[in-house]
């Protein structure tokens, strides 16, 4: 087993004022040679958008894009005709495939945004671009048990991605003995906690905090505290 802990306040962390952002991997004006990826997964940016602010029209190719929302509403429009607004307890996924240009706004004008976007390599290049959206509120309200809900197949009222990706969310109780199976064999897992702290192998890891983890087909730990996480699967092999 191969693991690798990437703690909250080692990120990348820039502030534009509208923006507060903190880069998992390589992104923008954060560059370390040592973060570029974890296998097909390229970026987790955690962001924080003040009210009434956005990311202006912008292109995408060749990535398959994600936005899970935790707190607030952000409002999307593409050209692909997509005039959307994702709030907390849904997800997104967008194939950007052969070209797309969208914008990203918080339309409220009193509530912060806080959201991760994560982008991961597709598997077929150049395809016909499309886009989803889907809520999870009422399924996610179902603790201790691993909610898979980006896959490659769309089943079990999934979100479909163009890779042999798994991205699934859960909400564990205080002491939970928990153990994430890796669903295609070859894949690493990305576990990050968006609130809580849990106890893998030696290590704790807290709100924020990170561990890639590859070379293995199931992942036990301990939550030490109720805490909430997100598992990010995806091929450690990949062609891009």
């Amino acid at each position: 087993m191969k693991t690798e802990i990437i703690r909250a306040n080692s990120r990348g962390h820039l502030n534009f004022g509208w923006l507060d952002t903190y880069h998992t991997f390589s992104f923008g004006e954060y560059f370390d040679r040592n973060r570029m990826n974890f296998g097909a997964l390229r970026v987790i940016n955690d962001d924080y958008i003040k009210p009434d602010s956005m990311f202006p029209t912008h292109p995408h190719n060749n990535m398959e894009i994600i936005t899970i929302v935790h707190n607030g509403t952000i409002e999307h429009q593409d050209s692909m005709g997509n005039w959307e607004k994702i709030t907390a307890g849904e997800i997104q996924v967008m194939s950007a495939g052969s070209g797309i240009t969208h914008s990203e706004r918080n339309p409220s004008m009193t509530e912060d945004l806080n959201l991760f976007q994560i982008w991961i390599f597709p598997k077929y290049k150049d395809i016909k671009p499309g886009y989803d959206q889907k809520s999870f509120t009422e399924r996610l309200q179902q603790k201790n048990i691993w909610h898979t809900l980006v896959t490659p197949d769309g089943n079990d009222e999934s979100l479909k991605i163009n890779q042999d990706a798994y991205i699934s969310l859960a909400e564990f109780d205080q002491d939970a003995e928990v153990v994430y199976s890796i669903k295609k064999a070859g894949n690493g897992v990305f576990l990050m906690l968006i609130n809580g702290e849990i106890q893998l192998d030696n290590s704790k890891l807290v709100t924020r905090d990170a561990i890639a983890i590859s070379e293995v087909s199931e992942v036990p730990f301990k939550a030490l505290k109720n805490t909430r996480l997100i598992a990010i699967e995806v091929p450690m092999v990949f062609a891009h």
